[in-house]
């Protein structure tokens, strides 16, 4: 099996095996829908302190939009949200390599499933649905920052 195939079979799994999805109790909540393709995520923000308790999510939309939520999940719950924005910051980075980084330039271990993502920075159409939960969820944790004056 080559890369891309183990690639896209990380995003299918995550796709068919999603975490965090339903809606739970949260601090803040964002809604965000991609124009362009009618993807469409509610995430929820559930924040301890500066530890990021949870994120829990619905949506619809093509398998990149929703993998992307689940992996997520997987990586900034349970992370102090100084380490969630580098992890986002990464993600961020990778997907506007446009194919220039290959996963194997990515740094594997903070991003790890999200590695999977390098070969969809070549199509930016595709590089919309991949954000799409990470600017939800940067939203939702502003919002929920605001609220409590920043103390998380």
């Amino acid at each position: 099996m080559n890369l891309d195939s183990m690639y896209r079979e990380v995003i299918l799994d995550h796709y068919k095996n999603p975490h965090g999805r339903g809606l739970r109790d949260g601090d803040a909540e964002a809604h965000h829908v991609s124009p362009t393709c009618g993807d469409e995520i509610t995430l929820r923000v559930k924040l301890d302190g500066r530890l990021v308790r949870d994120v829990s999510y619905e949506g619809q939309g093509c398998s990149i939009s929703q993998a992307s939520a689940s992996v997520l999940n997987t990586l900034l719950v349970g992370r102090d949200l100084a380490e969630a924005e580098r992890i986002r910051d990464a993600f961020l980075e990778l997907m506007r390599s446009k194919g220039r980084t290959a996963p194997g330039e990515a740094d594997e271990e903070l991003l790890d499933d999200a590695v999977a993502f390098a070969g969809v920075s070549k199509y930016p159409a595709r590089v919309k649905c991949a954000l799409l939960s990470w600017t939800a969820w940067q939203d939702a944790t502003d919002r929920a920052l605001a609220a409590t004056g920043g103390q998380g």
